[in-house]
């Protein structure tokens, strides 16, 4: 198993946020985001809920500090939850896979998500480079992302926030402001 991949935890918890959208409302909430990785599910109660939604605003500043180029306070608030929820791993074979290794089923679900979390954030780092975390630069939005281009160039966390900000930042009217009789594409026919 690549234990970089656990690293995914950290971006599906810290950007969904949005009343409608957040893994955090409620029990049943957290439950759903849970399924994604059934390792992680189990019976979840409302202290589950509060961990769950303190680990959010961890993990967020860790890459908040990244993002600001505080190298030392980003590796200090990741080790910190590396000592607080530890990680035990264990070979495991299942679904016809070879031997391969998984982090313990054991422990409360936040402890095994902020395990998970913590160690494959810190393995993505110590792999990719603390550079590779960011914050989002799109005007109302703060999701989090891990940069994959070559030239550490991105700045944003989606096409349609890089977009967003590409308009706003050359004037370019939105297309619910377009005037409809002036398509340019067709030479204003």
């Amino acid at each position: 198993m690549d234990l970089a991949s656990y690293a995914d935890l950290v971006v599906e918890l810290v950007n969904r946020t949005e009343p409608a959208d957040d893994p955090l409302r409620d029990l049943d909430s957290l439950q759903r985001l849970l399924e994604i990785r059934p390792h992680l599910g189990g019976r979840v109660t409302r202290r589950d809920l509060d961990a769950m939604r303190d680990l959010r605003g961890a993990l967020r500043a860790v890459f908040e500090s990244a993002a600001r180029g505080d190298a030392d306070d980003a590796i200090e608030r990741l080790n910190t939850l590396l000592i607080q929820h530890p990680v035990h791993p264990q070979l495991s074979g299942h679904d016809g896979q070879g031997w391969h290794l998984h982090l313990t089923e054991g422990g409360s679900v936040p402890d095994r998500y902020a395990a998970g979390a913590a160690m494959g954030l810190a393995v993505k780092i110590s792999d990719e480079g603390l550079d590779r975390l960011g914050v989002c630069r799109a005007d109302g939005c703060a999701n989090v992302f891990f940069d994959t281009t070559a030239n550490l160039s991105r700045r944003h966390c989606s096409e349609r926030c890089s977009g967003r900000s590409n308009m706003a930042a050359y004037g370019a009217p939105s297309r619910e402001n377009a005037d409809p009789g002036n398509d340019s594409r067709e030479g204003g026919q």
